[in-house]
């Protein structure tokens, strides 16, 4: 009987030995898990320089509200600080239009050069007085993982679009970091026509205007209800970058001579307080806008991707109205990151002690919420008081103070 006794009482202690092995071993693997706060990006060493581009190259506009309250054209012609000196295109015989566009396509781009226009009176304006420069709609048209380093971030194997929801803010302005949300950034290059797009053939004949945009992504959202496995069936990128103030752009709108050559060249970076988050340039896209425009056109027919509840097409009138905006996606940077081995570990324990099995919440839901959590408890996502900038060195540059 003693015998037995001391084999059992050995194999308690083995068993418990075996136990304090594996719970040091997971103690280890949760301490030692790496801790993220953003995803690193490549920087060029040189500093971003800003231009107003030469009228031999582009056409740079901007908008403004007149003291008699109309919308008024201004052909950009220099940027000192925080002001821009132009001419209104009434002088240069464009009709009262407030469509930027329109407005440029009623005069005669022969005027448009250094010599006709020194006879023309110039206007000084403050940055923060431009109005935006997307169209005024409330629907545009998003972009998922069309920089390859960005996919590589978010383990996507192809490039999705989805409807962004929201008309846009200017390039002075504020983003609302609402409590308890992940709150992280995305700088973009954005399109918008003369015309409705309905057709690869009307995407060629269109007057094509580029300008600096920023998407802002509510990480909570996508974390809900993005299916990982499917990207492209855009599950929650609707209800996370859609917003009052989701949509900040820069202030110019600018119309190049050669839209490929200029997109290739368009430099844009992103800054948090200073300190530098993103840095690319447009020929780094995976699609270039010419196909992004012919994926989305052949992606309008069925009402697939799910936004407040119901599901909506990506355009409503199987085109690319005049009031929509293209938008290119974004390069490496941005905070968000896959949960790292702690947020796993500690996800499993919570899991157990929930009642595994047994409890009302499954393994998935208690894996992200634990993740929001620990992300919130790190306070890496942006807070009030932050100071995000989106720069450009041919389309300008967005100042988004980040407030409670």
């Amino acid at each position: 009987m003693a015998s037995i006794r001391g084999l059992a009482r050995r194999g308690w202690q083995v068993a418990a030995a075996m136990l304090a092995v594996g719970v040091a071993s997971v103690f280890a693997a949760w301490a030692s898990a790496p801790d993220l706060r953003f995803n690193p990006a490549s920087f060029e060493e040189t500093p971003l320089v800003q231009r107003v581009v030469p009228l031999e190259e582009a056409v740079t506009l901007a908008q403004f509200r007149a003291s008699d309250d109309r919308i008024r054209t201004l052909l950009v012609l220099a940027r000192e600080g925080e002001r821009v000196t132009g001419i209104d295109l009434a002088e240069l015989g464009a009709r009262d239009e407030e469509d930027p566009l329109v407005a440029l396509a009623g005069i005669d781009r022969d005027r448009l050069s250094s010599e006709g226009l020194l006879s023309l009176p110039r206007i000084t304006l403050q940055i923060g007085d431009l109005l935006p420069a997307a169209p005024r709609g409330a629907q545009h048209i998003g972009t998922g993982t069309n920089f390859p380093e960005h996919a590589l971030e978010a383990n996507s194997g192809t490039v999705f679009q989805f409807p962004k929801f929201g008309t846009a803010t200017p390039a002075r302005t504020t983003v609302r970091a609402q409590p308890g949300m992940l709150l992280d950034y995305e700088v973009e290059i954005c399109l918008r026509f003369d015309r409705p797009v309905r057709s690869l053939a009307d995407f060629d004949a269109a007057m094509k205007a580029f300008f600096l945009c920023g998407d802002f992504t509510n990480r909570n959202a996508l974390i809900n209800l993005a299916d990982p496995d499917n990207l492209d069936s855009g599950r929650g990128f609707s209800d996370a970058k859609s917003g009052p103030d989701f949509f900040p752009t820069g202030p110019f709108i600018v119309v190049p001579r050669d839209w490929r050559t200029f997109v290739a060249n368009i430099r844009m970076t992103t800054s948090v307080n200073g300190e530098p988050r993103q840095d690319a340039r447009g020929r780094e896209m995976t699609l270039d806008f010419r196909a992004l425009a012919g994926k989305a056109l052949d992606d309008m027919s069925m009402p697939r991707f799910l936004y407040a509840g119901r599901y909506t097409r990506l355009m409503p009138d199987v085109a690319i109205p005049q009031d929509a905006t293209l938008m290119s996606g974004t390069s490496e940077g941005t905070i968000f990151t896959p949960p790292t081995r702690a947020d796993i570990i500690e996800a499993g324990m919570a899991y157990v002690l929930q009642g595994g099995p047994l409890s009302r919440r499954s393994a998935l839901d208690t894996a992200r919420q634990t993740f929001i959590a620990n992300e919130l408890a790190g306070r890496h996502y942006l807070q009030p008081g932050d100071i995000v900038r989106h720069a450009s060195n041919d389309l300008g540059d967005i100042a988004i103070e980040v407030i409670d």
